[in-house]
């Protein structure tokens, strides 16, 4: 398996000069830093790639050990085509991928590591709560069907950890390929799941903290879970 984090975006809803996973916590490490360290308790460090665009240097001095994967067109395209990047490298394994800006507990990653290991493909979820602006979702036959920011009437919201076997792989390239360049990963998903028959299945991780860093009261939320 191959850890991928994304996090070639400029962030500007944020509003921070430098990459949003360099941003600092009330306890002093970055959310990238958080983000590492959490893996590292359940996986080895080795299977991390972290895709990197705006400001690539920054994030590279911080982390020199890790593998990079660059997005010379982060300025033009969406997580989609960041992700594609990657999953383009390991065509015969399974990908684990989160987006970059994300504060979670490391307990989430236990709770997923059952499914990996039985190669089970999966989106987390939130249940208890269904923001207008975030990716939702809803089931079939215990099956994600529809994944995106435009549902209706979601069960919850995908947190930005997701996991695909390696079965899947070829297929869910052709599928990000498909893509247009605003597009999140999600689109590349949800058609799979439409065309060719994926089972994704939802994972509620809503017992465990778990925020996405996009705006300032979202690293305020974080700050107070910390």
């Amino acid at each position: 398996m191959k850890i991928i984090i994304l996090a070639a975006g400029i962030g500007s809803r944020l509003g921070n000069p430098f990459p949003k996973p360099l941003t600092k916590l009330n306890n002093n490490k970055s959310i990238m830093q958080m983000m590492t360290e959490n893996i590292s308790y359940i996986f080895d460090t080795d299977m991390i790639n972290l895709v990197v665009g705006f400001k690539k240097d920054l994030i590279m001095e911080s982390f020199p050990n890790l593998t990079y994967v660059y997005n010379q067109y982060f300025d033009q395209t969406n997580t989609a085509k960041s992700l594609l990047k990657a999953v383009k490298k390991y065509r015969k394994e399974s990908i684990l991928w989160m987006n970059g800006d994300i504060v979670f507990d490391k307990n989430i990653l236990i709770r997923l590591k059952e499914y990996i290991d039985n190669d089970i493909s999966f989106v987390a979820v939130n249940t208890s709560k269904v923001a207008e602006e975030e990716v939702k979702y809803t089931v079939k036959d215990g099956s994600i069907k529809k994944l995106s920011k435009q549902v209706e009437n979601g069960l919850g919201e995908a947190v930005g950890i997701n996991f695909i076997s390696a079965t899947y792989v070829e297929k869910f390239i052709k599928r990000l390929e498909e893509c247009r360049d605003n597009d999140y990963f999600e689109k590349a998903l949800e058609t799979a799941i439409e065309k060719d028959d994926f089972i994704i299945k939802p994972v509620d991780i809503s017992d465990f903290n778990c925020i996405e860093i996009d705006f300032e009261e979202d690293l305020k939320n974080a700050n107070n879970l910390i």
